[in-house]
């Protein structure tokens, strides 16, 4: 999905400058316990589904809406695991653009059926095992929602 029209008038106004932008991500988890982690197409790290919020949004209709649009399927949204932020939010991408990240963790299920991807933001997702999800070069939040959320365990454990 390109960027919204809210945010595109902001870079418009302060171009690559920093902006601080609320955020929803989803640990979906299937029957086995597996993960759903993805690649977008400017990034070869892995990622949670997730998205920015639009004004005016409610976190959990955007991490329902992020899902539908980034997979094309419902999910049904479960509790929220947890609020982050910090150096593990801050990310630069590859056009100059600088974002802080506060991210609303939700636990979510798909709803059954295969998923198709947008293929205009991602180029891949995959299920995932804590031992597979260890050995992945994720996103440096990723790790701490996921340990937050029981998936895989705490650093240092």
């Amino acid at each position: 999905m390109p960027m919204s029209p809210y945010l595109t008038s902001l870079r418009e106004r302060i171009g690559h400058d920093l902006l601080l932008l609320p955020a929803v991500s989803a640990v979906i988890r299937d029957e086995n316990g597996r993960i759903l982690l993805a690649r977008s197409q400017d990034d070869e790290q892995w990622a949670l589904i997730g998205g920015g919020l639009e004004p005016g949004e409610e976190p959990a209709s955007a991490i329902a809406r992020e899902i539908r649009e980034e997979l094309g399927v419902e999910a049904d949204i479960g509790r929220i695991i947890g609020a982050y932020g910090g150096e593990g939010m801050l990310i630069t991408y590859p056009n100059g653009d600088r974002c802080a990240y506060v991210t609303v963790a939700y636990e979510c299920r798909l709803a059954p059926g295969a998923f198709a991807l947008e293929a205009e933001e991602l180029r891949e997702a995959a299920w995932f095992t804590a031992a597979e999800i260890a050995a992945l070069d994720t996103q440096p939040y990723v790790a701490r929602i996921l340990a937050d959320a029981d998936a895989i365990p705490a650093a240092g454990e």
